[in-house]
């Protein structure tokens, strides 16, 4: 996460005054991301002042016809992030607009194998996104979302689910002392999805643990991972 240079000023004093273009630059990547208070925090800014200044970045005149592909590539990349309200301010749409494109979006559904790009993307967004959301974003079925989550082993963030209908408080099964045996004993060698899976529990859950713990992987397995994610990136070598 990029960060602005705050050079000796009092760390716990809120800034004042002019806007510098770094500021409004994050302010622009971050808005409609995270949180107001995530946001002010991190700038040095109050939420008022934040909130004012957004208005003032995304104030644009009322956008009507089609949608163009930019605009929707940027309404999947916000979609389910953020409030119907902030998510038309910053597609210079009215939230009708944006709404009655959701609906269209969601009726495109296509199904097969997923490409290696959808599923980083997956990986980087499910834990705070609804699956009802995450279907319109990469225009599967919520079945087909739920199978794709299962099958990597996701889990929700903590976080998310505290926004979403108070379900905060639900918490994984304590650890047993011979799930503790099998991660110990795994871990160092095996992928962390081949753990999750057969603990039956998350691969952040998994990673979390080991960390609680000191685990660490071993050198070749360390090598071994990043060939793999050189091979997901790039394709195999011709």
């Amino acid at each position: 996460m990029r960060r602005v240079n705050w050079g000796d000023e009092r760390p716990d004093k809120p800034r004042r005054g002019r806007w510098s273009q770094a500021e409004i630059s994050l302010l622009r990547d971050w808005y409609g991301l995270r949180e107001i208070d995530a946001i002010a925090r991190d700038l040095r800014r109050t939420p008022s002042s934040v909130r004012r200044m957004a208005e003032s970045v995304f104030r644009s005149a009322t956008r009507i016809g089609p949608w163009t592909s930019q605009e929707v590539q940027k309404l999947k990349q916000y979609l389910g992030g953020t409030t119907d309200e902030v998510l038309a301010r910053i597609l210079g749409r009215t939230p009708g607009e944006v709404q009655k494109q959701i609906l269209e979006l969601g009726r495109i559904q296509h199904s097969g194998r997923w490409t290696r790009d959808e599923t980083r993307r997956f990986k980087r967004i499910y834990g705070s996104r609804s699956d009802d959301h995450l279907a319109v974003i990469f225009s599967r079925s919520v079945t087909a979302v739920k199978r794709h989550a299962e099958s990597l082993r996701l889990a929700k963030d903590k976080a998310f689910l505290k926004r979403l209908q108070g379900r905060g408080t639900t918490r994984m099964p304590r650890w047993s002392k011979q799930e503790l045996e099998m991660l110990e004993r795994l871990y160092p060698s095996t992928p962390n999805l081949e753990i999750a899976a057969k603990l039956e529990r998350s691969v952040k859950s998994v990673v979390s643990k080991a960390h609680h713990l000191g685990l660490k992987k071993e050198m070749e397995r360390l090598r071994e991972m990043g060939r793999q994610n050189v091979s997901q990136r790039y394709g195999p070598r011709t």
